[in-house]
């Protein structure tokens, strides 16, 4: 694939004319600048519809934006990078903070690159690609440790870091049919489906997989008018399974959605033989759950990670980054072993499994039913367990049975969602006080506010890894090593 070339800074601009000696821009023209001769219909500065600003980029913030100020007032710019100069449009302003778009790069940051895919800027995909991979690692650096700081946890001087090919690397991707029914992803400034060719972040299966999918819907409407399409590959892309969300499902009988899928599913297989399994999902109301209403071929593939072999069913979770996954799993169970760990959170047992080799038992707690059968086939003749259980019940659980000399594992590895743990999952871990604990986060928010509780509880933070699962984008995962005190 064409890689990213260095781009060169913009200087022109319509400010340069007007620098004083100083080689400061002058903000206003001397007619702006004098009330009688202001435009009394003219939006005021700062305001969406208002004239562009010249505004200096200061640092990277969660969300994939960057920082800039406005007379004091946080302004909040996408696809700039620290030390840029731009000329901004101000597109939404609130009480505490300003968003704008960048329409000139007047002076670019050294560190600025082409992006590599077209749909870059309009796709909401990816955020980072305006920027070379060694700057993008440094943003995530920069915004763990100052969110981290933040919520009161001393971070420790060196974060290490796990980064891999920062290109192809996503298992899994998740595309919506615009109204001629070309696959997409949502845009970056709107809902709408931006139509993607490529797709450089993605296993190349799964691109090929979508526009396939895309030209063989078209060829069974309207029986079949699919709305999403979710494709999931092994690490070698040599296995692939496809979920199919419709509305239209919704309101077929059950006979007419299986004989119409299973012919999309069988033409979709000849043009990608990779495809092992396909399902179609009935899609209501936002408050409704999708609900599969037929099948074809294989309900999970076999997926080859840190070298055990892993079954993972249809919409089960799974590490999203192929190339990374046995290094984020040597990551949290590397040095640990004894008579008991608990993976919480656990999935399909990507941490677990791993883990049998080195604990005499080990309990493996989900509550997800796309994931815990393939999780108990994955613990099938190992000294795993598994509780089929939310982690916060089955800690409940745990203090309401305790004996006066209870079994406490001597690791427990915690995997939660972006909302974290909570206060009262950090209350009861504290109370079973194992001596190790592993906290794998997906979002660094939740994770300071989770840290601060643990160490006021008695543990200490070992290590902090920034494990790069998500290139191009501002998404980041993080691994900590806490110790009882």
């Amino acid at each position: 694939m064409k890689r990213p070339r260095q781009q060169s800074a913009v200087v022109s601009h319509p400010f340069r004319k007007q620098r004083g000696k100083d080689g400061a821009p002058n903000q206003q023209s001397a007619a702006a600048s004098h009330p009688s001769r202001r435009d009394k219909n003219a939006v005021p500065r700062g305001r969406p519809g208002g004239a562009p600003l010249l505004v200096e980029i200061e640092k990277p913030i969660y969300g994939g934006a960057f920082l800039a100020r406005l007379e004091g007032k946080a302004v909040f710019v996408p696809l700039t990078m620290p030390g840029e100069q731009a000329r901004v449009r101000i597109v939404e302003d609130r009480p505490g903070y300003s968003t704008a778009e960048a329409e000139e790069i007047v002076i670019a940051s050294p560190n600025r690159i082409a992006p590599a895919c077209p749909h870059f800027g309009a796709c909401g995909g990816c955020h980072y690609q305006h920027a070379n991979y060694e700057t993008q690692l440094a943003f995530k650096q920069a915004i763990l440790r100052e969110t981290l700081e933040r919520g009161g946890v001393a971070s420790p001087v060196e974060i290490d870091v796990l980064a891999g090919e920062p290109w192809s690397y996503r298992n899994r991707i998740r595309l919506a049919f615009d109204a001629s029914g070309n696959p997409g992803y949502r845009g970056r400034r709107s809902n709408a489906v931006i139509p993607v060719s490529e797709c450089p972040i993605a296993a190349p299966l799964l691109v090929r997989a979508a526009h396939a999918a895309a030209e063989v819907a078209r060829q069974f409407a309207p029986a079949l008018r699919p709305a999403e399409i979710s494709l999931f590959c092994d690490a070698g892309e040599n296995s692939l399974l496809a979920s199919v969300f419709s509305s239209s499902a919704a309101h077929s009988s059950p006979a007419t959605a299986r004989s119409s899928f299973g012919g999309f599913a069988q033409a979709l297989a000849e043009c990608i033989p990779a495809l092992k399994g396909a399902e179609l999902a009935a899609i209501g109301g936002k408050a409704e759950q999708p609900r599969t209403v037929a099948q074809w071929g294989a309900a999970s593939l076999a997926y080859r990670a840190a070298n055990f072999g892993y079954r993972v069913d249809h919409g089960a979770f799974f590490q999203v980054n192929r190339f990374l996954v046995d290094a984020l799993v040597e990551r949290v169970a590397a040095g640990h072993q004894g008579e008991l760990a608990w993976d919480l959170f656990a999935g399909v047992g990507l941490f677990a499994r791993r883990l049998t080799a080195s604990f005499a038992r080990v309990v493996a707690v989900e509550s997800a039913p796309a994931a815990t059968q393939a999780l108990a086939a994955n613990l099938k003749g190992t000294t795993g367990t598994v509780v089929r259980s939310t982690t916060l019940d089955f800690l409940r659980r745990v203090r309401k049975s305790r004996r006066p000399d209870p079994a406490v594992p001597g690791l427990i590895v915690v995997d939660p969602p972006r909302t974290g743990l909570g206060p009262e999952i950090t209350a009861l871990l504290a109370e079973i006080a194992a001596p190790a604990l592993v906290y794998v986060s997906c979002d660094p928010a939740t994770l300071a506010r989770d840290l601060r509780a643990l160490a006021d509880s008695g543990y200490a933070i070992e290590s902090i890894a920034l494990a790069d699962l998500f290139p191009q984008t501002f998404h980041l995962e993080t691994v900590v090593q806490l110790r009882r005190s």
